[in-house]
């Protein structure tokens, strides 16, 4: 089925099971992806806005239901495993059905889960609130499996920046998410609910809109759409197996590195985020100025995605991945070198940002363009649930990595976790060069 002109020509009528039919001849891509995108985008702002709004008071919820300082850090900690071990699920439900039913039931159960959250804070029932806590993580699993529904109509050659812009719309829910979380709170004070609770109770809300907007409007189904208009690659329903993406991805040297690069990026982010905080205050940092810092790392982090959609694009996965190493590199040495250097840790914390951008972006590319059609939403749900299981352990890690030996070499063991990255990347562009040099 070739591609002329913006439109994939058919001589076939294709249609999906559960959706809309795929008009036969000429299908305008172009106007499908103008459709499709801005649903995708609206979505992600309001996903990231509830995500972002009730993970600000999370730990301090945490603390008041549980009475314990120790045990705040686990509210956080639920979250990235509900998002991990939610992954799976979704993605199979993505894999048979389309993009659309997964995403909506994701935003519905973080929905419940946020509920949930705000019940177990009026009862102070801690066990409770630590399985809201993960069911409200469905929600940033919806966010993350966002950027792959971009991809799913996108030219090969352009398909690193439709991850991107996704990527990018994310920085308004998160800048505005921790804003609004103080007003949510009061919003809540006189009808019995804890104020920290608050930002649930407009989460909840939240994530129902964006579910609405996803099932009303995300219409065609991008990925039931791109299988329509490439048969060939449909596949039986083995082929759109969990299992079949696992075995796609060990087979691929390509979706293993990009498996690898997200995992890597994502969990040295995470790890040396976490903790940077606790660092800027023992070196005699304020509220203010630490939410400066963050603020700053959140903009390095998606402000310039489409930055590095276009490199990617342009000048290929490899190169970028090796741009991801090299900015998450400077950006440990900056921040575990510090010490009492506020502006030297804030630089180090933007460029963690612009690294993890680089990794997310260019590993989501590389996994999609290196997975067959059949198998590739389930590798994208296996990459999701590799990556949030990887940063949730090097989260709980870093607490304890920083007790006995400090911030700085929390930051070196984070950036000794990118040198079997930058191997693996070497070795790909070596096997390339090669097998140019062959032809």
């Amino acid at each position: 089925m070739p591609w002329r002109g913006g439109h994939w020509h058919t001589a076939a009528v294709a249609s999906t099971s559960h959706d809309v039919p795929i008009a036969v001849g000429s299908v305008d891509l172009p106007a499908l992806r103008r459709r499709i995108t801005p649903v995708l985008i609206v979505s992600q702002i309001l996903g990231g806005l509830g995500v972002a709004t009730g993970i600000a008071l999370a730990a301090v919820l945490a603390q008041q239901v549980s009475g314990s300082e120790a045990l705040s850090g686990l509210a956080p900690t639920a979250t990235v495993a509900g998002t991990a071990l939610l992954s799976v699920p979704l993605a199979a439900l993505m894999t048979a059905r389309g993009r659309r039913p997964g995403l909506v039931l994701a935003y519905v159960i973080g929905s419940a889960g946020a509920g949930v959250v705000v019940l177990a804070s009026v009862l102070g029932n801690f066990p409770l609130l630590l399985l809201g806590m993960a069911a409200f993580g469905a929600a940033s699993s919806a966010n993350l499996q966002a950027r792959f529904a971009a991809a799913d109509l996108a030219e090969p050659a352009r398909r690193a920046r439709a991850i991107s812009l996704v990527v990018w719309a994310t920085t308004i829910g998160a800048v505005l998410g921790p804003n609004i979380a103080a007003p949510a709170g009061r919003s809540v004070s006189g009808v019995g609910i804890p104020e920290a609770a608050g930002p649930f109770v407009w989460a909840a809300g939240v994530f129902l809109i964006a579910a609405v907007v996803v099932a009303v409007l995300l219409r065609p189904d991008p990925l039931l759409t791109a299988r329509a208009l490439a048969p060939s690659e449909e596949g039986d329903k083995e082929e759109r197996s969990l299992r079949a993406g696992v075995r796609a991805v060990r087979e691929s040297t390509g979706a293993r590195l990009a498996l690898v690069t997200v995992a890597v990026s994502h969990t040295a982010m995470v790890s040396i985020m976490s903790m940077t905080p606790v660092a800027l205050s023992h070196h005699g940092a304020g509220i203010q100025l630490i939410g400066l810092v963050i603020s700053g790392h959140i903009a390095g982090m998606y402000a310039f995605s489409p930055v590095m959609g276009m490199l990617s694009d342009r000048f290929g996965r490899l190169s970028v991945i090796g741009l991801a190493v090299a900015l998450l590199s400077v950006a440990a040495l900056l921040a575990g070198t510090a010490g009492a250097s506020h502006g030297r840790t804030a630089a180090g914390l933007f460029l963690l940002g612009l690294g993890w951008s680089a990794g997310l972006v260019s590993g989501s590319a590389l996994l999609t363009d290196s997975v067959p059609g059949p198998a590739r939403a389930a590798a994208q749900g296996l990459s999701d649930l590799t990556m949030n299981a990887s940063a949730g352990i090097g989260g709980v890690m870093a607490g304890l990595i920083v007790a006995q030996g400090g911030y700085g070499l929390l930051n070196l063991i984070g950036a000794c976790l990118l040198l079997p990255l930058a191997a693996l990347a070497v070795r790909r562009a070596l096997a390339g060069s090669g097998k140019a040099a062959e032809g």
